[in-house]
């Protein structure tokens, strides 16, 4: 088995990784050969590897919807798998960094704090995403996942109704961190309320609310739950 470093190290897999983090659906030979304007037998050796080294999910489906005889093979289709760690070299202990940094907090108004951190960071990773506002909310959701694509991070919008969402991501960018200390769950979601009510014209941070519980499982994606409070009253104008 490849390990995820040695996969890291060769441009052509990172690039080819890259390629498969910033689109919200799996990934196939053609699609890779196509963007990146390689042989499709290249495409499909590096995302072959990228799989064995645990960083893809090999699966086959039909892209055309159609069952039954003459529906045609299904096509073999790579996702990024669920980043439950960090990939480090040699290994940084940020994580041991940070709990150090929050027991250090006062107790009164931690929380509070730590979900103003995550607000902060969540605009950053909008400021640096290019995340563009958009008047409806499922353009908005979509405009978050595209710009955390940009920085590497896949997201897809999963379910939308009404003025609730789910975004699943594989790639959460805080993800690592809370499996390792819960206790910053805060900042997790201020972060996710933060690129939201950049997208989403006319919002503040304070009317979107944020679930991110999932993010703390061993399996799976993360599904992050958000939810415009249309009755809530902004007090950030930057958001």
């Amino acid at each position: 088995m490849m390990h995820r470093l040695d996969a890291l190290g060769d441009w052509g897999l990172r690039e080819t990784l890259l390629f498969a983090r910033a689109q919200e659906l799996p990934v196939t030979a053609d699609e890779v050969a196509a963007a990146h304007r390689v042989h499709r037998n290249v495409a499909r050796g590096r995302l072959e590897r990228l799989a064995r080294a645990g960083l893809l999910i090999a699966s086959f489906e039909r892209r055309t919807g159609r069952t039954g005889p003459g529906a045609g093979r299904p096509a073999k289709t790579y996702r990024v798998a669920p980043e439950l760690s960090a990939i480090e070299f040699p290994r940084r202990r940020y994580e041991q960094l940070i709990a150090l940094a929050v027991d250090a907090l006062p107790g009164d108004g931690r929380r509070e704090r730590l979900y103003e951190v995550g607000v902060a960071f969540g605009r950053e990773l909008a400021r640096e995403g290019r995340v563009r506002s958009a008047k409806t909310f499922r353009t908005a959701l979509a405009r978050v996942c595209t710009a955390l694509g940009n920085l590497g991070y896949q997201a897809t919008v999963a379910e939308v109704a009404g003025d609730r969402a789910v975004i699943t991501t594989a790639t959460c960018p805080l993800r690592p961190l809370v499996r390792a200390h819960p206790e910053l769950s805060p900042v997790d979601r201020g972060m996710w309320a933060a690129l939201l009510a950049r997208a989403l014209e006319g919002t503040a941070v304070v009317q979107i609310g944020c679930d991110t519980r999932r993010c703390r499982r061993e399996d799976g994606d993360c599904r992050v739950l958000l939810t415009v409070l249309r009755g809530a009253m902004g007090r950030d104008s930057e958001a």
